[in-house]
């Protein structure tokens, strides 16, 4: 009899008293109310797919406010609601490799149910203990792509922030980082997609069917469509699907999140329909620890590593924005890309100057790597500080020095640009991924001299230097038959 009495208490019922677009406030007649945090579901009239809400708020001993996942049209007064008295559950596992979800774990890439038996987590979990937290396995996390590698190195199980505006090149940055995790490493991808158009959602699908990744790759999307609880709740849902796969499998994740600035900014519109006071610059009181309970949670342990790289919008190219700085605070490697660099048709468009990595250091990398980099970092910066007068008086108005330096910079700058797999299709150039040890050798052949007489076009868009030094013998050879 008491288990009986203790179903029903966790199933309790009530009804809709106010509905104002996502915010929902629900009475119950018990002041036994759900807890903060819980799932409420309402059957709809039609049939269909439950509306699930969300519990953000005790209005008083008897009502709740909630916030809708899913669009509320044809909600009305009156409508019966199932409090569980457990945070909304998504499946996890094995079965969901290969599929493309929503925030409330239904399929939607129109393939068949899961089966009946996957096993379900609660979307709101603890971090790891700080003192089971590591880096497990440790070790540089090597991308194949020559300035990341070379300047901003990431680590697995570290954080990593793509930082760039509208239009420079942060999705297919992403895309060809889950093609990485999957060639090289052999591990499982999860991507979040924050506020995604459908079309980038499509086009990202379609390429991970063409080039043979997606079963290896979970795909959790909140469409731009959708009510902000549900952009709100992505991160979330993705993030559960990785901890499962670290905690019960014991296998490394590449957690991968395109766009976390929309993360904030659906947490900003569910703020304001709560009737929350703004704080700077119009986002919510809440902004710092909706972002610290997001990325804290994203940590390595129980013997495998979650590496996180995430894709961050930057409004207005404003690199002081609130929610970017609350951001970039988490992170081990910030890449910050360069509208500048990507009008002048650099690709990828990664600011070698504005890009960091708490991994850059010599017990890290090596002393001939850090030195080697800082050689790179003086050259460029000499560099930008001449462009000025370049402009003005051109090169010939420089002392030799100068202009050595500029000649090497502009190599320098061609040979980190890179055609990638992903883009294959578009630019017909096949991709290419390198190695530290062949962009080592490129760099330091650049900066010592060896690439001085050859043509600037001969290391733009290619991989390791033994490809630019057969395109130079390639142009060579055309000018002499000319």
């Amino acid at each position: 009899m008491k288990e009986e009495t203790a179903k029903s208490s966790d199933l309790a019922t009530g009804t809709v008293v106010a509905v104002r677009g996502a915010v929902i406030d629900v009475r119950f007649a018990s002041p036994d109310l759900p807890p903060v945090d819980s799932a409420l579901t309402i059957i709809r009239d039609g049939g269909g797919e439950p509306l699930v809400l969300e519990v953000h708020a005790h209005l008083d001993r008897h009502t709740v406010r909630a916030v809708a996942l899913q669009a509320t049209a044809g909600l009305k007064r009156n409508a019966l609601v199932t409090a569980t008295r457990r945070p909304i559950e998504v499946p996890v596992g094995e079965a969901v490799l290969g599929r493309l979800l929503d925030v409330t774990g239904n399929v939607r890439d129109r393939g068949a149910g899961l089966p009946p038996s996957t096993r379900r987590r609660g979307i709101h979990n603890p971090p790891p203990p700080l003192m089971e937290t590591g880096v497990t396995g440790g070790g540089l996390f090597e991308t194949g792509i020559k300035v990341i590698d070379f300047l901003a190195p990431l680590s697995q199980g570290g954080k990593a922030a793509m930082f760039g505006g509208a239009g420079v090149g942060k999705t297919v940055l992403v895309m060809e980082l889950i093609h990485a995790m999957v060639e090289k490493y052999k591990g499982i991808s999860v991507f979040a997609g924050i506020g995604e158009r459908s079309r980038e959602g499509h086009e990202l699908l379609t390429e991970m069917q063409r080039s043979g990744v997606l079963p290896r790759t979970v795909l959790v999307y909140g469409q731009m469509n959708e009510p902000p609880g549900a952009r709100w709740r992505v991160p979330m849902t993705a993030l559960t699907i990785a901890e499962d796969f670290r905690d019960e499998k014991h296998q490394n994740v590449l957690l991968l999140m395109d766009n976390v600035f929309r993360f904030v900014q659906a947490g900003s519109e569910v703020s304001g329909l709560l009737g929350r006071l703004p704080s700077r610059v119009g986002y919510q009181p809440t902004l710092a620890s909706e972002v610290a309970s997001l990325q804290e949670r994203i940590a390595s342990a129980a013997g495998a590593a979650v590496t996180a790289i995430q894709a961050v919008y930057v409004p207005a190219d404003d690199f002081t924005d609130p929610a970017v700085t609350a951001i970039s605070s988490h992170m081990d490697s910030t890449i910050v890309l360069s509208r500048r660099l990507a009008a002048e048709g650099f690709y990828p468009a990664i600011d070698p100057l504005a890009s960091s990595s708490v991994l850059l250091d010599p017990g890290v990398v090596g002393d001939d790597h850090y030195a080697l980099a800082e050689r790179a970092r003086q050259t460029l910066a000499r560099f930008n500080e001449l462009q000025d007068i370049i402009a003005l008086l051109g090169t010939e108005e420089l002392g030799p020095a100068d202009r050595l330096t500029v000649r090497r910079a502009r190599r320098l700058q061609r040979f980190f640009s890179q055609p990638f797999v992903v883009t294959e299709a578009f630019t017909g150039v096949a991709g290419k991924s390198v190695d530290r040890t062949e962009t080592l050798s490129g760099v330091r052949a650049i900066l010592d001299g060896e690439a001085d007489d050859w043509a600037e076009d001969s290391l733009y868009m290619v991989g390791s230097l033994d490809d630019a030094r057969q395109k130079e013998k390639a142009g060579r050879a055309k000018e002499r038959a000319a």
